[in-house]
């Protein structure tokens, strides 16, 4: 293998891994606002609610296993923004506003509103899950045993992402506006994966983190709600 086949390699998992651990901690910290909507929503669909707390409790799991994937390569992540995130976009597409700004309420007191978040969180983990099961066959993945275990681990965990809500929202009736929203998935996906990707990979000037995404959440706190 050649030093410069080798430098694009480590380049090209260092940026991977860095849009992941970001979506990943973005993932599980927003699900903790759709878990409150969603106990008042649907009190009486415990089934559902439990499924959304594994749902966080996977992304979750997912973060701290790119993590120790960063710390074992002895650095930080590249520092990366909402404009790496599939969801910040999707929602602010959808929703005209960005994760932190929702209007958590709001949606809570429209039906409308909080069907079409559940749509968003669906198509988002659908195109997810078609993303790593292309991932898995990379050659630079497979080449690394422990980021080919990460992705074969989410790979897994992906169903159990958009099957509950997709089958919540079938017991609604038919979806509503869905082309819409499938048009904002798919022009959010080649965005990234043909311009914000490859630009990050180029620009070397990138900086790293200088702290980790959940450094300053409470480790008890945490626990705490991925137990709810």
């Amino acid at each position: 293998m050649s030093k410069l086949f080798q430098r694009f390699r480590a380049r090209f998992l260092d940026v991977l891994a860095s849009i992941y651990i970001y979506n990943e901690h973005r993932g599980y910290t927003s699900l903790d606002r759709v878990i409150d909507a969603v106990r008042v929503r649907c009190p009486d669909d415990p089934s559902f609610i439990a499924a959304i707390e594994k749902h966080r409790g996977d992304e979750r799991k997912h973060y701290v296993m790119f993590k120790r994937w960063f710390e074992l390569q002895g650095r930080m992540p590249l520092s990366v923004d909402t404009t790496c995130g599939h969801i910040d976009r999707f929602i602010e597409k959808v929703f005209g506003c960005s994760i932190d700004d929702l209007d958590t309420q709001g949606v809570i007191a429209s039906p409308e509103a909080f069907e079409r978040l559940c749509r968003v969180i669906m198509l988002t983990e659908q195109r997810g899950m078609r993303q790593v099961e292309v991932l898995l066959t990379n050659s630079h993945v497979r080449s690394d045993k422990a980021m080919k275990r990460i992705f074969e681990v989410v790979e897994k965990d992906e169903p159990d992402h958009w099957m509950p809500y997709a089958g919540w929202l079938d017991r609604q009736g038919p979806a509503k506006a869905m082309w819409r929203e499938r048009w904002a998935d798919y022009w959010i996906h080649k965005s990234l994966m043909l311009v914000k990707l490859p630009s990050l990979f180029l620009r070397r000037a990138t900086p790293r983190m200088a702290a980790w995404p959940d450094a300053g959440e409470g480790s008890l706190l945490d626990s705490a709600r991925s137990a709810r």
